[in-house]
């Protein structure tokens, strides 16, 4: 169920509204430009993935060649100066990006009047970005609120090769002939997309929220990504979740990094690098950070069976599931990071429905809620049960896969959350 326009307003009512030359976010991280970096903190983020098409086209295989790409993202932190995070983690070659801007977001592809900022890149208007790098754009004066969309718009002149992208954005992408980059009309753009495209960040800095360091990252697969929310109105659980944070008097950032089929110890061909590998580039490169909720796993326990799209992937016990997730506790807390450990939840009646995998699924919750491995628990299964059929998820939960939940079951997962453990 999403939540309602008067809470939404509520929510904005309790939030107010130095460029940096070019340099990988690797660099940042390791202390290049670490005086500014302080002050800098995600306002919203995706995951990369390489290139792949496993349930229907999409623009990432084939790559754009003058084309101008227009994404719409909601933040959650609200700055007077924003920038922007680029990447071609998985390209096979150099991505050149002759010309971006960013826009406070109209309807659609539109964008507001006044409001368009030219992107530049160590003080040049276009950049070349080599194949496995992430660069983030200078600042631009751009006030922008909590809860407020904003629209990427990237000119992309020459052919890019395959994108590095983000699956399952949940949310509608644009795409035209020709340069539109500056378009306040969104007419050109004529071709959609549900994905994202080298778009991997946004982030804030000035205004009276500067020195906060309290960000979340939502961490996990297609449940944390938001598969089975409705398209185009950011209510995936972390949505919620940001929206609840700000509704009571406590407001944070939230970081979306989830990856649709992602799975904690094994690679994949189409859902992203495993979990022990990425979150040392999803997570811990995130600036304004203080917690990590971790929702991974029931990938691992299906993926192994026939239905897992690209093919099996290698069988997972859960005592290795179990050293996936200690060893994500482990890099978190060597960055200083708070973590928050989450059960799986049913999947009773879906495709990942076998005895076998209920038994995991229930040991590795079993574990998940007694072991202390953990600095706070949420019991995402029983908050999204069938009181009923406790191995089903509740029908007014369901998408319709009796996996993956809806717009009122992810609204129930973020009121599960003990915001005084966050």
């Amino acid at each position: 169920m999403r939540t309602s326009n008067t809470l939404r307003r509520a929510a904005l009512a309790l939030l107010t509204t130095g460029t940096l030359a070019l340099a990988p976010t690797a660099l940042a991280d390791t202390g290049h430009h670490a005086s500014h970096d302080q002050a800098w903190r995600g306002a919203w983020a995706a995951s990369p993935q390489s290139a792949t098409a496993p349930f229907g086209p999409n623009w990432s295989q084939q790559g754009f060649d003058d084309h101008t790409v227009r994404q719409v993202v909601r933040v959650t932190a609200a700055g007077t100066r924003a920038r922007i995070e680029l990447t071609n983690r998985y390209g096979t070659g150099p991505l050149r990006i002759t010309g971006a801007t960013v826009a406070r977001t109209a309807e659609g592809s539109a964008i507001e009047p006044g409001s368009v900022r030219t992107l530049r890149f160590g003080h040049r208007p276009s950049v070349t970005i080599p194949a496995g790098e992430t660069f983030l754009s200078d600042a631009v004066n751009l006030p922008v609120e909590a809860f407020e969309q904003l629209t990427v718009t990237l000119y992309l002149a020459d052919p890019t090769g395959p994108a590095t992208f983000h699956s399952f954005s949940s949310a509608t992408s644009y795409r035209a002939a020709g340069d539109h980059r500056a378009d306040l009309s969104g007419t050109a753009f004529r071709e959609t997309s549900s994905s994202w495209y080298f778009l991997s960040g946004v982030e804030v800095t000035g205004g009276r929220d500067t020195a906060r360091r309290d960000g979340i990252v939502t961490f996990g697969d297609s449940i944390t990504d938001g598969v089975g929310s409705t398209t185009d109105t950011d209510n995936r659980y972390p949505d919620e979740l940001a929206e609840r944070l700000a509704a009571t008097g406590r407001s944070h950032a939230v970081l979306n990094h989830g990856i649709a089929g992602n799975e904690v110890v094994n690679d994949t061909t189409w859902a992203g690098e495993k979990a022990v590998a990425r979150f040392r580039k999803d997570v811990l490169t995130e600036k304004g950070v203080s917690t990590v909720i971790l929702l991974e796993g029931i990938n691992d326990i299906g993926g192994s069976g026939p239905t897992f799209p690209g093919g099996p992937t290698p069988e997972v016990s859960v005592n290795q599931l179990i050293e996936g997730h200690r060893t994500l506790i482990r890099q978190a807390h060597a960055k200083g990071l708070k973590v928050v450990g989450a059960t799986l939840t049913p999947i009773k009646g879906s495709f990942y429905d076998t005895p076998v995998n209920e038994a995991k699924r229930e040991a590795f919750n079993a574990w998940v809620r007694t072991s202390g491995a953990y600095d706070a628990v949420v019991d995402f299964d029983r908050a999204v049960a069938d009181p009923a059929d406790p191995d089903r998820i509740l029908p007014a939960y369901d998408s319709g896969d009796h996996l993956h939940p809806g717009d009122a079951g992810y609204t129930a997962m973020a009121e599960a959350l003990d915001l005084d453990e966050l």
